[in-house]
């Protein structure tokens, strides 16, 4: 059974959810996956808490037992900021807890030749922690979009989504993922939940699969999960 720690904002974990259940469209009720969704919107807001390590961690351990206590084998966590607190997390857990940013990277070196430009729209404080930065950089040459771009394009599109607003959310980032294009960012990393809602809000989900400009770590991530879950374990068992 495949625990999901959601809440990051809600939105998100639906939409990770939702991809779940597509990877196994046309399939019958009992293929598809057993999972928990632990909508854990209490958990302190991440980008604001940075210097409070501990009052984040606290409240993920928090969620992530709750995932362990109730027999789920291992856990996805459809948020990338919160991946900040992953090394430590994953000292408090038993069970494996997946590691977004990193499987974002691994799917990264499969597409992309060594050197090339890679655009990354995320939250301020995921820049500022380098969670994928610390992967990236490593044969990447990793682009993040100016201040102006950052605050009027990014931040306000993130909201917008949290709000509901997905519409007037799709047509904010875009001016952003152009002036990626036109610096030759052969990929672009979705890398805050929200923003594969916005970008992929009035696409086709099979349209937003087989994308060649965006990687989507919801999606990368889903497509793990059902890896690690279809791999380790047999439906009879459940």
């Amino acid at each position: 059974m495949i625990g999901i720690l959601g809440g990051m904002g809600t939105q998100a974990g639906l939409d990770f959810c939702s991809k779940l259940a597509k990877l196994n469209r046309g399939k019958i009720d009992q293929k598809y996956p057993i999972f928990v969704l632990y909508n854990k919107a209490s958990i302190p807001e991440r980008k604001e808490n940075l210097k409070k390590y501990k009052k984040v961690l606290i409240s993920l351990i928090d969620g992530c037992r709750f995932l362990q206590k109730n027999k789920c084998k291992f856990i996805s966590i459809p948020c990338n900021t919160a991946h900040y607190w992953y090394k430590d997390l994953q000292k408090k857990v038993k069970i494996p807890i997946l590691n977004m940013p990193e499987i974002v990277y691994s799917n990264a070196k499969k597409k992309c030749k060594k050197n090339s430009k890679i655009g990354l729209l995320a939250t301020e404080a995921t820049i500022k922690t380098g969670i994928y930065s610390k992967y990236f950089e490593k044969e990447f040459d990793l682009i993040i979009p100016n201040k102006r771009f950052q605050i009027n394009n990014v931040n306000k599109s993130i909201k917008l989504v949290k709000q509901g607003k997905t519409k007037e959310a799709e047509k904010i980032i875009k001016p952003v993922v152009k002036s990626l294009l036109k610096m030759n960012c052969k990929k672009i990393i979705l890398g805050c939940t929200e923003l594969p809602i916005a970008i992929f809000a009035f696409q086709s989900f099979k349209k937003a699969k087989i994308s060649k400009r965006f990687l989507d770590p919801n999606l990368i991530l889903a497509e793990a999960s059902m890896k690690k879950y279809r791999n380790n374990f047999n439906a009879k068992n459940y």
